[in-house]
């Protein structure tokens, strides 16, 4: 895409998520947090917002400053308050984690920490969605797959704000029947609006660009596309009010939340449609490894909710390996492969298209390796799906050895992004003709520079 303009933090974002996957595969492998502690103790919410927080979050906000100009095909609003947003967040999840560890008892930290980490999470990503916003409003009326983002957007600001009022109580800073309430019977609700109306339902939006751009396919809104949108959104104001009833102490939660279920199996399948339409109609016959490492992480999607739809496995242990194939399966492989292209697809855009028309420079497949990634891509989901069984299995032994072999794969897929970074993968005659720029590795050119 000559001419696309680069978001000057997004590598910066990219490479925190990807150090804080590392970390929460680390500390599951090292055994911290379920299935040696229970689901709801502090060990196992540090692993959690880790994940979901540092990893998932961070990787997606890295994209979208990236990708939301060019889903609306107007240039980003304030991205000079990107690197603000990066440092609230970075820093609200260490002092969350901080106070999740004081509240194990492992160190003798102020549970103080809960609320201030809530509360600069909740900015920091009250500023990230002002960012999008912004860009978003400047191109009504919005395209589909912006549509999706903004319904992302609402999601991830009333799961922070539910997260903030948890660490409220759980540090005792404050007590109330209705936040009582909210901690005994909403943490699924929390994990429904970050998981899936924030990371899942903005992945959708996003990928019915990228894959149609990736792909070459036609661009076209199907009836689909707007059932999809229509099933998330009715399915994440379902889980609201299941917040809000859950709050006001009036029955009637649990089976909206159950609805709301159904609903997301319907807009996953109808959108599910939609990526095989696009997958079908392309012109690029030969799909690139990135596209084909998504694959497994549509399964896992299906199967996962298809999985939570059941009241024995939503209600039980089974839950855990539920989720598990949702959070690694779904969302960390579908983060994975689409890192490949994208980190490569920027790196090249930051070293060659300065040059672009006045010199010989690589394509952009020349920057990455296939052969070597798409073993590791395999060895990833085998062990993910194999984790996810050893976790309805009841067997914890084996499902810390599998998650230590996710990591290695992870570390080695992470090489893989370093290695694009670095140009290493160039043919020496095309890697450093006359004017190029040669990239940081995560931090942004100076100006100068540019």
């Amino acid at each position: 895409m000559p001419g696309a303009t680069l978001s000057r933090w997004t590598m910066s974002y990219f490479a925190t998520a990807c150090l804080m996957l590392v970390l929460a595969e680390g500390l599951m492998a090292a055994g911290y947090g379920y299935p040696a502690a229970s689901l709801g103790a502090p060990e196992t919410l540090v692993v959690v917002h880790v994940t979901v927080i540092g990893w998932l979050s961070l990787l997606m906000a890295g994209a979208l400053l990236q990708f939301v100009p060019v889903l609306v095909a107007r240039p980003l609003v304030g991205g000079r308050f990107a690197a603000p947003a990066l440092l609230l967040l970075a820093g609200g999840l260490a002092a969350l984690v901080a106070g999740f560890v004081a509240l194990s008892g492992a160190a003798d930290l102020p549970l103080l920490l809960l609320p201030a980490g809530g509360a600069m999470l909740f900015l920091g990503f009250c500023l990230l969605a002002a960012i999008l916003a912004a860009t978003l409003h400047a191109a009504r009326p919005l395209p589909l797959p912006a549509r999706f983002v903004a319904l992302g957007l609402a999601c991830l600001l009333a799961a922070a704000l539910a997260g903030a009022a948890f660490t409220v109580v759980l540090s005792g800073l404050g007590e109330s029947a209705p936040l009582a309430r909210l901690v005994a019977d909403g943490v699924a609700l929390h994990a429904a609006l970050g998981l899936g109306g924030w990371l899942t339902v903005t992945a959708a939006g996003v990928s019915y660009r990228l894959l149609a751009m990736f792909l070459l396919s036609p661009e076209t809104e199907r009836w689909t596309s707007r059932a999809a949108w229509w099933a998330m959104a009715l399915a994440a104001g379902l889980v609201v009010a299941s917040l809000v009833f859950v709050l006001s102490a009036v029955s009637g939660a649990e089976m909206l939340f159950a609805v709301a279920l159904v609903l997301s199996l319907v807009a996953v399948a109808l959108y599910g449609s939609d990526v095989r339409h696009i997958y079908r109609a392309r012109k690029r016959k030969q799909a690139e490894l990135n596209i084909r490492a998504t694959f497994p992480a549509f399964a896992a999607l299906g199967l996962a909710l298809v999985l939570l739809n059941i009241p024995a496995v939503r209600g039980g242990d089974g839950v855990a390996a539920a989720v598990y194939l949702f959070v690694f399966g779904w969302l960390t492989g579908l983060g994975l492969a689409q890192l490949f292209k994208i980190v490569a697809f920027l790196t090249w855009l930051e070293a060659y298209g300065p040059i672009l028309g006045r010199a010989p420079v690589p394509r952009v497949q020349d920057l990455v390796e296939e052969r070597r990634a798409r073993i590791l891509f395999r060895i990833y989901y085998g062990v993910c799906a194999a984790a996810a069984v050893a976790l309805l299995a009841g067997v914890p032994g084996v499902f810390r050895g599998l998650v230590a072999l996710q990591l290695l794969a992870t570390l080695a897929l992470a090489r893989e992004f370093v290695r694009i970074r670095r140009l290493a993968v160039v043919p020496v005659a095309l890697r450093a003709p006359t004017g190029m720029v040669q990239p940081h590795l995560f931090l942004p050119l100076s100006a100068s520079r540019r």
